[in-house]
């Protein structure tokens, strides 16, 4: 992997788990890492942990909850006063979601969280983004749950974990069709595996991790993530779906062009542009 010194690397879900595994690593490569979080206390402590391991320099951090997509716009505006170039987006935050009451803005919360809200960040981000990297934490998951670009809004009632591998779903679609939209910039998505951390703890999941044999840690779980955001471009699939640093297949419905360019085009529509 290449040395991260001078480029400027924005985490999503950051706070905890992979993203702040993610960002410690990164920061002892040498990037200027920003946080973004939605746990003020929990971000508090992140922003003490990378400070640490980049040699005492206090990364920014910023507070946005992804089930408001004012706190993703208020996030940019900050970001874009900051920085001309943005050289890694990692597109971390998200979670399963037990509850499918719609969000403020209207959504089914966990296409919201997991997708619409990294969808926008990254098209807002677009200009500081040019020959940069965009990578989605995606997951095994998507092959539990198809997307529906006509039903964001989630009219039709569905499982929790349908929903959740619906949105790991529409992180794979989104990092193919950014590469064939936006040839200038690298994307991917990737399969961390089943890691211990906070994920589910609002249902329980994040027990179950403890107490599995073959879970991983947070630090290999963010071990592609990093991989991705380090590695010389060349050797990237832009659009590829990778584990374990290795390029795989996702089912699919994850590898439908036609499928990616309909959650395009009515991702672009929600979000408003």
């Amino acid at each position: 992997m290449e040395d991260l010194t001078g480029r400027t690397v924005v985490v999503t879900g950051a706070s905890s788990g992979i993203g702040l595994a993610a960002a410690v690593d990164m920061a002892r490569r040498g990037a200027h890492v920003v946080l973004v979080g939605r746990d003020p206390d929990r971000l508090n402590a992140a922003v003490a942990s990378v400070g640490a391991a980049g040699g005492g320099r206090t990364p920014p951090a910023y507070r946005a909850d992804f089930a408001r997509l004012d706190d993703v716009h208020v996030l940019v505006d900050h970001l874009r006063q900051r920085y001309q170039r943005i050289d890694v987006l990692a597109n971390n935050a998200g979670g399963v979601v037990a509850g499918q009451s719609p969000t403020a803005d209207g959504f089914e919360p966990t296409i919201q969280s997991n997708h619409l809200a990294g969808f926008l960040l990254s098209n807002l981000l677009r200009e500081q983004l040019r020959s940069g990297r965009i990578i989605n934490t995606a997951s095994a998951a998507h092959t539990m749950g198809t997307v529906d670009p006509s039903d964001l809004r989630g009219s039709r009632k569905s499982g929790m974990w349908k929903r959740y591998g619906a949105a790991k779903q529409a992180n794979i679609l989104f990092a193919a069709e950014a590469a064939r939209r936006w040839p200038d910039i690298m994307s991917a998505s990737y399969h961390p595996g089943f890691v211990r951390s906070r994920f589910g703890a609002g249902i329980g999941v994040n027990l179950m991790t403890k107490v599995t044999p073959f879970a991983k840690t947070p630090e290999q779980g963010a071990d592609t993530l990093v991989w991705l955001a380090a590695t010389p471009r060349p050797q990237l699939v832009s659009g590829g779906y990778y584990e374990k640093r290795k390029l795989i297949r996702p089912n699919a419905q994850a590898e439908d062009a036609r499928l990616a360019a309909h959650l395009w085009d009515a991702s672009m529509a929600a979000v408003g542009f």
